[in-house]
Parts: C-alpha cells; structure tokens; sequence
C-alpha cells in the first residue's frame, strides 16, 4: 500500500467525524494562539519600556534628592547602591543645587562627564494661545545640554542656545502633542504662547516620541532654566541633574566621580546616608530586560499548559476512533494491509489534526497583534511561531503514537470478532 492511500484513508477517517476533529483542532488552535500571543505581548511590553529608558540614553544619570524636603531623616539609597536602603547615621539633608550641578561639569574632577543639565520642573501647567489652552504635562527648565543627554531631537524650529539662558529669555520648545492642542495644523514657531500668564515665545518643536503606556512623552514643553525660575518655580532647590557621560563604557566611571564630588560637597561620610539618588541608566535597562524575559517565558510557559491539554485531547479522540474502527482494522489486515499501513494512517490523521490546528493558531495570532492590549503593541516573535508549530506537530506525533500503535498491533482475528 503506497503512502498516498495511507493518507487518503487518514483524510477519510478524518472526514467521517468532522464535528469531532473540529474540536480537537480548536484545543491545539487555542493552545498555539495563546503561546504566540502571550510572548508577544510580553515582547511589546519589553520595547514599549525600553524605548522610554532608551529616550534618556544608556550613558545618562539622572541625580535626584533622597528627601521630599530638608528635615533631618534617613533616606532611600546611597549613590553607589542606585536606590537601595543604606543604615547608617542621619545626616542633615541638603537639597541639589544649582552649585551642585557646576561642581558635576568640572572637568579636573569629573573628566568623564560630557555635559551636566540642571533640571526644575512642573507639571499641568496651563497654556493659552488665541483662545486655545491646554494644560502641559510637563514644563521643564532646564540647559542646551539637556536636549542631546535625553535624546530628544528637533523636528521644526531650533533649540535655545546658552545666550538665552544667560538672559533668561523666555522662549520654549514644546512637544507633539502641546503644538497640536495649542495651534492645531498650524506652525508654532515664532508664535507666542501665554503659560501661567507669562508669555513665552515656540522657537522649535520636537520630533515625535510617541507614548509609553498611559504615558504622553510628547505632552512637554522645554524652556531656558532660568526664564521658569523667575516666572514660574522661583529659585529653590533642583528638582533633578541630568549627567550624561562621554560613552556608554564610561558610565560607571562618571557615577563614581559624581558620587565622589556629591558626598563632598553634601558632607556625606563613608558610613553616612547619602541625600540624593543616582539612576543609571544602563543598568537599568539590563535589569528591566532581565525582568521582562523572565515575565515573557512565564507566559510562555502558562500558555503552553493549554497545548499540553491539546495533546492529551488528541490521545482521547484517537483512542475513541480505534476503538469504533477496530472491526475496520481487521479486514484491512485481513486483505493483506501491513502494520505500517495502520500505523502511518492514525499518526498521519493526529499529525493533521495538530498541524491544521497550529497553523489556523498561528493565523489567529497573526490577527490578534494586530491590536493595541492595555496600551501596549504586541510584537511577533518569530521563534515563537516556530517553536509552537514544531510543538503542535510533535504532540500530534507523540501523543497519537500510542492508539496508532495500539490500532497497529490488533490480531486481524479479535478485530473481526469486535462488536
């Protein structure tokens, strides 16, 4: 018997069940969807947060104070830990200065800071142009240098220069989203726009950044430090300092000559708690992929329980169909059919079964990242795809092996004798 009549028999005895081989495809379907899904939305999750680490750059620190304000008290991280819980005597904590971020810029001690960017800001500012208004997500103050540190490139217009940060003139670069609330299709630049009831003048516009999640990255408005400490925030404490290295392989090194330069001037001791924090970027970014890849294979892993069920469907249906088709086994063996001839057909009937069933998962996969979940784009994995038919097509292998041989070994004269 050829192998072309094998697999017509298997389409055939496929084709005399349909409403049960239909059902048995779905639980491999639902099974392959949900694993090619599920690892695609863990890979969207992981480049939606990467992208928003990746705005500030892989050689950047960003210093912030450990406290909400200048009592005595124990804080959060020292500058070596990146945010861990130091013991240690109390100090009197001291807020980030203006000095503080001219102490960082000083190449003798800092020589592998790049720039250093000074940073107050607020949020929900409220804006007004010609009887349009918005309220800005964040307002920002800060130097030229924080537009290359935080990676944040123009589209239309020009960035300010540090002439209008010594005048403190008040001019701004604003987002995506502020230029579209506030001019519509219009060109903001040169335009004039009332903050707070002070009157600031768009000289640039930034590129699209897109959102983060819930988070509007474009809702922001970025304007010399000095102009919204005179009009807006008035001249108190930094809200952070941005410090970007001159490489990525230099990071560590700029970290360890901030700190040494911060513990100085803020009279942290060795055994002190240090008032301010550094975030790393870079690591950051490292833990966050580790975190995110252990999260994806997790889900991977739930998802691919329901394949496991899939098999186990199969073996049931197979063994249901040898046991209605056992009389049918006899003749054949009877007219001369061989062993392999009955074991190749019910292999070749589980094997479709799975792969139809995978390939019409991996279809609905396919349509299902199509769509934003929760704020987040689901990214196809092709290994993904891959690795889920190959499973598919093993479980129809492994988990139809048992009834194909059992069908396989039935003596011609017991089949013939079954009811």
């Amino acid at each position: 018997m050829s192998w072309l009549e094998v697999l017509r028999f298997a389409f055939r005895g496929l084709a005399a069940n349909k409403l049960r081989s239909f059902l048995t495809t779905l639980g491999i379907l639902i099974g392959v969807a949900a694993v090619i899904l599920l690892v695609a939305f863990g890979e969207g999750a992981s480049q939606s947060i990467q992208k928003s680490i990746q705005r500030l750059g892989a050689n950047t620190l960003t210093i912030s104070s450990s406290f909400s304000g200048g009592g005595i008290g124990g804080g959060l991280g020292g500058p070596q830990s990146g945010g861990r819980v130091q013991s240690g005597p109390r100090t009197q904590a001291k807020q980030l200065t203006l000095d503080d971020a001219r102490a960082l810029a000083d190449k003798e001690q800092a020589p592998s800071v790049r720039s250093v960017s000074p940073v107050v800001s607020t949020s929900g500012a409220p804006a007004v142009h010609e009887g349009a208004g918005h309220s800005i997500g964040q307002l920002v103050g800060t130097y030229p240098s924080y537009f290359e540190a935080t990676n944040k490139p123009i589209e239309t217009g020009s960035y300010f220069v540090n002439d209008d940060v010594l005048a403190a003139r008040k001019v701004m670069v604003v987002g995506r989203t502020v230029a579209e609330q506030l001019f519509g299709s219009a060109n903001p630049v040169g335009r004039q726009v009332s903050v707070s009831g002070v009157p600031f003048t768009v000289i640039g516009v930034l590129k699209e950044s897109g959102s983060a999640g819930q988070q509007d990255a474009d809702d922001v408005a970025i304007v010399p430090l000095p102009a919204v400490q005179q009009s807006l925030t008035g001249f108190g404490p930094l809200g952070s300092i941005i410090v970007q290295a001159t490489g990525a392989d230099t990071t560590d090194t700029a970290q360890a000559e901030v700190t040494a330069i911060l513990n100085q001037r803020h009279g942290i001791t060795p055994t002190g708690v240090a008032d301010y924090r550094i975030l790393n970027q870079a690591t950051l970014q490292e833990t966050v992929s580790s975190t995110i890849g252990i999260f994806t294979t997790l889900l991977g892993a739930v998802a691919a329980i329901s394949l496991l069920v899939g098999g186990i469907g199969i073996t049931n249906i197979m063994l249901v169909t040898v046991t209605e088709r056992t009389r049918e086994i006899g003749i054949r063996k009877a007219i001369g059919a061989p062993r392999s001839a009955i074991l190749g057909q019910f292999l070749l009937e589980a094997t479709v079964l799975s792969l139809v069933g995978g390939l019409s998962g991996v279809l609905v996969a396919f349509a299902g990242t199509r769509f934003t979940i929760a704020g987040i784009d689901p990214v196809l994995v092709p290994s993904s795809i891959m690795l889920a038919l190959g499973v598919s097509v093993g479980i129809g292998l492994f988990f139809g092996g048992y009834p194909a041989n059992r069908a396989a070994k039935l003596r011609p004269i017991q089949a013939l004798r079954h009811e």
